[in-house]
């Protein structure tokens, strides 16, 4: 990594995470050249397939600080 990007990367994560976040969304869809229909489709597939399941009873949702938790515990391993 060049110097000036190493010193925007440094000013970059002194930013709160909503901002963080926010940057690293832009930064990666501005890496999304080729709009891939195959992807969408199986994504809405994937989509489709879990809403069964949760509508079905075979899976159960966490509520999304569990989830956060459970997250933090792993990546603190």
């Amino acid at each position: 990594m060049t110097g000036p990007a190493q010193e925007l990367l440094q000013r970059a994560l002194s930013l709160p995470d909503n901002e963080r976040a926010e940057l690293a969304g832009n930064l990666i869809a501005s890496l999304e050249v080729a709009h891939d229909l195959d992807i969408d489709t199986a994504w809405q597939q994937e989509v489709a397939r879990r809403f069964k399941e949760v509508q079905s009873g075979e899976v159960k949702t966490v509520s999304w600080e569990s989830a956060i938790k459970k997250g933090q515990t792993l990546l603190d391993q």
